[in-house]
């Protein structure tokens, strides 16, 4: 039985929301807890209830995108494992069942707080930062996991390094993301991954 949130949690979630939508658009130096509150409808006060602070705030709404991330890669390459018990056909899978779902988002994936991080780091507290790099780490290890079962049935044609191999992912996605958002085109990132899944399988295919 799910439980109603409460006022609370729903005015926080707002904030967050709000918080997001902004620094993904302008960055995190050129958005001031005075224009969230405005947005939100609430005091200033009603504010640091929820937030210490705007550092306090990052560190709520990267939590917040690094769980929906982490759902994103789940339910995706969850999926491509009921589809397949072999572990190459279940990435190639799984990358195209990502791409899909990047494709058909109607804006294109709306940004990446992570490269915000990494761009303003000054900005930002130790706890931000160390979050920052924790997410990063697990994706890379997430991916890692994947790639290594591959290796184990179908040795690669050419010499390559997994663990770069696998940190290759991540920067395709954050990059993609990036140069999406540059150049205003959508399909970017879903065209990166798909070529990311093209060289995975020219480099383990028998």
């Amino acid at each position: 039985m799910f439980r109603k949130a409460t006022k609370g949690q729903e005015t926080r979630e707002r904030l967050l929301s709000i918080a997001e939508t902004a620094v993904l658009a302008k960055g995190f130096a050129a958005t001031s807890i005075e224009e969230v509150i405005a947005e939100a409808g609430i005091t200033k006060s009603g504010f640091f209830y929820h937030f210490a602070d705007k550092n306090a705030l990052a560190h709520e709404m990267l939590q917040r995108y690094v769980v929906a991330n982490d759902q994103v890669f789940e339910q995706t390459f969850g999926r491509a494992a009921e589809l397949s018990d072999d572990p190459l056909q279940r990435f190639l899978i799984g990358l195209k069942l990502l791409a899909e779902t990047m494709a058909d988002l109607p804006n294109g994936h709306p940004g990446c707080l992570i490269a915000s991080v990494c761009y303003q780091e000054r900005l930002f507290d130790r706890t931000v930062l160390q979050l920052t790099a924790d997410s990063v780490r697990k994706w890379n290890a997430y991916f890692h996991e994947h790639i290594a079962a591959i290796a184990a049935v179908y040795p690669p044609s050419e010499p390559v390094d997994l663990d770069q191999l696998s940190a290759m992912m991540s920067c395709i996605v954050d990059g993609g993301i990036i140069m999406g958002k540059t150049l205003g085109d959508t399909t970017i990132l879903p065209q990166q991954i798909l070529l990311f899944r093209s060289y995975i399988k020219l480099l383990f295919a028998r």
